[in-house]
């Protein structure tokens, strides 16, 4: 059997848990916006929520700004 490196290995996906320490909140605030919408692409897997680093730098990233006219 073959294995994979890591240069090879999928993406690296963070649980809800792991994503809300990523953006400094709380897990409830991920599970609402998942229902309610408002926050970070997230990748269903069976009964598993995942979220990419990537898609919660991007999550940020919108988010940036440098005056709250912005808004």
């Amino acid at each position: 059997m073959e294995t994979i490196s890591r240069s090879k290995a999928p993406v690296a996906l963070l649980t809800v848990d792991q994503a809300a320490i990523y953006l400094g909140l709380a897990r409830s605030t991920l599970n609402k916006w998942r229902c309610h919408g408002g926050g970070p692409t997230f990748i269903k897997m069976g009964r598993a929520v995942r979220y990419r680093q990537k898609d919660l730098e991007g999550f940020l990233n919108e988010g940036a700004a440098t005056s709250t006219s912005n808004y």
